[in-house]
């Protein structure tokens, strides 16, 4: 199941990554993980900082760190898990009847390994709930919580042969600063400071699993975590049907008129939508600007100058402030590394 290309320009905060680089300090050296960054294309340079981080960093990340640390969740919970875990894990849940019993296997595979939480699937009405239950006063792990979510969610998602919708997802931490990056990762509303951390969702929604190969499972493997971890739905929230609106349009151009007419409203009550989302066109279209300008800045075949232009610009030096105001750096600090 291959994500489309507006998927691929989302980006999340640094910040969003950092328990994720917290936990891989505990498997290696210093030196390893910086190795692990460079290769990544994260490597800190306190002249030149990154604050976003796109979808190819984040899996290439994940592919280094998974395989050289030895432990598939890179140190995201107290036991290491081994390598061929994840391959385990696809080949119990294709066999599965249906989407609640690929869940219940999710979870039974999971609390055979966990030794700081539980899974507990629970069905009440329409609501069919994976919650992950602490075993005693243990730590949150914001990364690790949000990972494992989003592995069940895009399991499922490969069995059913499309996004399952769900109906939203909590969070057993604090709301944090990046708390907006969550919505690039699930296609639900998020909730932050609950009881337990749980992802929801209706039963009657999910389908029926699709047959899944040998070679579909192996695919799914090479490209993990890319098939699963950035979302493709943009039917969640009102902001990412704009996103995707204006990521058909020519963008540059588009007002919110344009945008509230594609999608069947009046502008006034697009911004009050907006408003609810805690965001406004200017903001979206302002995000999109600034992750294709990281997008092409990072593929090293334009001149920042033909890419200020591209994402609206008329000088480059209005695109320098603009860039420097979305993500606390310069567009070079997001330069591909020459030779």
């Amino acid at each position: 199941m291959k994500a489309p290309a507006p998927t691929i320009l989302s980006t999340v905060s640094m910040p969003f990554i950092d328990d994720w680089v917290l936990a891989l300090r505990g498997l290696c050296t210093e030196a390893q993980l910086a190795s692990f960054l460079e290769r990544s294309g994260l490597a800190p340079d306190p002249k030149r900082p990154m604050t976003r981080v796109t979808l190819d960093q984040l899996v290439r990340l994940y592919q280094i760190a998974a395989v050289e640390t030895g432990d598939e969740m890179m140190g995201l919970w107290s036991r290491p898990i081994r390598p061929r875990a994840l391959q385990h894990l696809l080949t119990s849940v294709r066999e599965a009847a249906s989407l609640p019993s690929a869940l219940y296997r999710f979870s039974t595979f999971w609390n055979l390994l966990l030794d700081d939480y539980q899974f507990k699937l629970t069905e009440s009405g329409n609501c069919l709930q994976l919650a992950l239950h602490p075993c005693g006063e243990v730590p949150v792990q914001r990364f690790g919580h949000m990972l494992i979510l989003k592995l069940a969610h895009g399991l499922l998602s490969w069995l059913a042969g499309h996004e399952v919708p769900v109906i939203c997802v909590n969070f057993a931490f604090a709301r944090p600063d990046f708390a907006g990056d969550y919505a690039v990762i699930f296609p639900a509303p998020v909730q932050f400071g609950t009881p337990v951390t749980a992802i929801s969702f209706d039963p009657a929604r999910l389908g029926p699993p699709q047959a899944r190969s040998g070679s579909d499972l192996a695919d799914f493997l090479k490209n993990a975590p890319r098939d699963w971890i950035f979302t493709s739905s943009y039917e969640h929230t009102q902001s990412l049907r704009v996103r995707a609106f204006l990521l058909r349009s020519h963008w540059v151009d588009c007002t919110l008129a344009d945008a509230a007419q594609a999608l069947n409203m009046t502008p006034r009550t697009l911004m009050r939508r907006l408003d609810r989302d805690g965001t406004s066109f200017q903001a979206i279209k302002d995000g999109l600007r600034r992750d294709i300008a990281i997008r092409d800045l990072q593929a090293g075949h334009k001149s920042i100058e033909e890419i200020s232009q591209d994402v609206g610009f008329s000088a480059a030096a209005n695109f320098h402030r603009a860039f420097l105001r979305w993500t606390d750096a310069t567009p070079s600090a997001y330069r591909k590394p020459r030779g």
